[in-house]
């Protein structure tokens, strides 16, 4: 019974000695998956949050008043410039137009009988028969009759002019919002808002760029031939929606404002883009990238491989005999999914991309080695990448 007992313990302190050697092995090798950066030219883009704006807006008014008639459109169609909108009741118009076409014709026969008179006048003056004094109440009632003669042509004209604007056609293409006020109602003129049309192609972004990275935008301006306020130095904006699968849209940046807001430190910009489709719309958010540099060669990692240590961003390293250590990195901005590293590495590295929980400096690892695609569309743990075996 003794013996059994005792080959018991054996074997139970044999398992265990088994055991820790397993689970010592496992902690001084960790896997790990490493991959060298990627090392190729970049330029920076600058990503800003703005909103879209029609680049021409205007409120529908009448000219004249009188109770609305007709409305010739339906309700957010696309309308063209002199498309007819509303007509406002004619009949008014039309009688005061052939009233003051009366009144041009009896200030013609006015002017005619004036003219007759002077000249009968003036005839008489040079024969003796009739004196100046006569003569000078002939002109006057010949200027009189020129002068009532122009007020009666300018009543036909305005009346004509009435006439014209109780038609009221779009001032601009775009699309048109709903009618704000339905046949029968009354107008009133230069004050009833009856609906209104923006402009859609083409569409203005507005954003807010602040101190530091507008200095940079400027000189690019210039070296354009070009300033920002006027023309945006051209400089080529890409703008992306929100509830879009990535689709990017490209402008010009055309126009900012003359000065910075000191309250908030910031200048109002705005792109242009073409909009020949109409997806874009007034009120859209959107996220739009500004190039923020020339081109350089830039060292991109993925942000998996990057941890803290208290105020500084460290990569692990894997180098001689696959020990792991530490090297300070000073991050920049993403592109291509990757993360730009502005200072601490030079791109011969091998950097621990997955497991990094699993290591620490001083550790050795059993390293996987992966070669990094151009984009990092997806997390490094899920991307289709190769994995081998490292010498």
């Amino acid at each position: 019974m003794k013996a059994r007992i005792l080959v018991l313990s054996l074997c139970m302190a044999g398992w265990a000695v088994a055991l820790t050697d397993f689970v010592t092995a496992q902690e001084a090798a960790p896997q790990v998956v490493v991959a060298k950066p990627l090392v190729r030219d970049v330029t920076d883009r600058d990503e800003f949050i703005g909103r879209f704006r029609a680049a021409e807006q205007v409120d529908i008014r009448s000219r004249v008043g009188g109770y609305l008639q007709s409305i010739a459109f339906k309700d957010g169609q696309l309308v063209k410039e002199g498309d007819e909108l509303f007509k406002v009741d004619q009949r008014p118009f039309v009688t005061a137009l052939s009233q003051a076409k009366a009144s041009l014709a009896v200030a013609n026969a006015g002017l005619t009988y004036a003219q007759a008179q002077f000249d009968r006048v003036n005839a008489l003056v040079k024969s003796g028969s009739q004196t100046v004094a006569t003569l000078d109440d002939r002109r006057r009632e010949l200027d009189s009759a020129q002068a009532n003669l122009q007020g009666s042509q300018a009543s036909v004209d305005r009346a004509e002019l009435d006439m014209t604007y109780s038609r009221i056609v779009a001032p601009l293409s775009g699309r048109i919002d709903r009618h704000l006020i339905s046949v029968g109602n009354l107008v009133t003129a230069d004050q009833t808002v009856l609906t209104s049309i923006v402009m859609l192609d083409p569409i203005d972004f507005y954003f807010d760029i602040d101190e530091r990275r507008l200095l940079s935008y400027a000189e690019a301006a210039r070296k354009n031939g070009s300033v920002l306020q006027s023309g945006g130095g051209g400089l080529k904006v890409s703008v992306k929606l929100g509830d879009r699968d990535g689709t990017a849209y490209t402008g010009t940046l055309d126009f900012a404002e003359n000065q910075v807001d000191a309250a908030t430190g910031t200048l109002r910009a705005r792109a242009r883009f073409a909009n020949p489709d109409f997806v874009l719309q007034p009120g859209l958010f959107g996220r739009v990238e500004l190039e923020g540099s020339n081109s350089y060669k830039a060292i991109l990692i993925p942000d998996e491989a990057i941890s803290s240590d208290q105020d500084e961003r460290v990569v692990f390293v894997v180098g001689k005999d696959n020990v792991v250590s530490t090297k300070a990195i000073r991050p920049g901005p993403r592109i291509d999914g990757y993360r730009v590293v502005r200072s601490g590495l030079d791109g011969s590295e091998s950097l621990v991309v997955k497991g990094v929980v699993r290591v620490r400096p001083g550790v050795k690892v059993d390293p996987k080695e992966i070669t990094l695609p151009p984009e990092n569309k997806d997390p490094v743990e899920s991307a289709p990448l190769t994995a081998v075996n490292a010498e």
